[in-house]
C-alpha cells in the first residue's frame, strides 16, 4: 500500500505565496507521473501540474509563470511553489501518483487526502 501525504496549505492573501509538499511512502518501486490537481467548490477536479520522474514539467495555462513544481526522487516527494496567487486559485489541492509497488508488474493511480488552499484579503 502506498500513501500520499500533502502538507503547506493554508490561507493567504492575494499576491501571497505558498509552498505545498506531497510525499509518497509505502512498498514503492517506482514513481512515473506525479502531480497536483485542484478542485473548487461546484468544479470539477483539474490538473494543475505534473512532473515526470526525468523532471519534465507540465502546467495548466492558468498557472504558467506563476506556479513551479519540482521533485526530489530520493524522497519520492514534489512540491508546488505557488507566488502571485489570486482568489480563483482557492481550491482543496490533491497530490496524485502513478506508483508501480514492491513485487508488482502493474502501476496503480494514487491520491493524497487534499489540502485546503485559500486566497483572500
Amino acid at each position: 500500500q502506498v500513501q500520499l501525504v500533502e502538507s503547506g496549505g493554508g490561507l493567504v492573501q492575494p499576491g501571497g505565496s505558498l509552498r505545498l509538499s506531497c510525499a509518497a511512502a509505502g512498498s514503492i518501486f517506482s514513481i512515473n507521473i506525479m502531480g497536483w490537481y485542484r478542485q473548487a467548490p461546484g468544479k470539477q477536479r483539474d490538473l494543475v501540474a505534473a512532473i515526470t520522474s526525468g523532471a519534465s514539467a507540465s502546467y495548466a495555462d492558468s498557472v504558467k509563470g506563476r506556479f513551479t513544481i519540482s521533485r526530489d526522487n530520493d524522497k519520492n516527494t514534489i512540491y508546488l511553489q505557488m507566488n502571485s496567487l489570486k482568489p480563483e486559485d482557492t481550491a482543496v489541492y490533491y497530490c496524485n501518483a502513478w506508483v508501480r509497488e514492491s513485487g508488482s508488474a502493474l502501476g496503480r493511480n494514487y491520491w493524497g487526502q487534499g489540502t485546503q488552499v485559500t486566497v483572500s484579503s
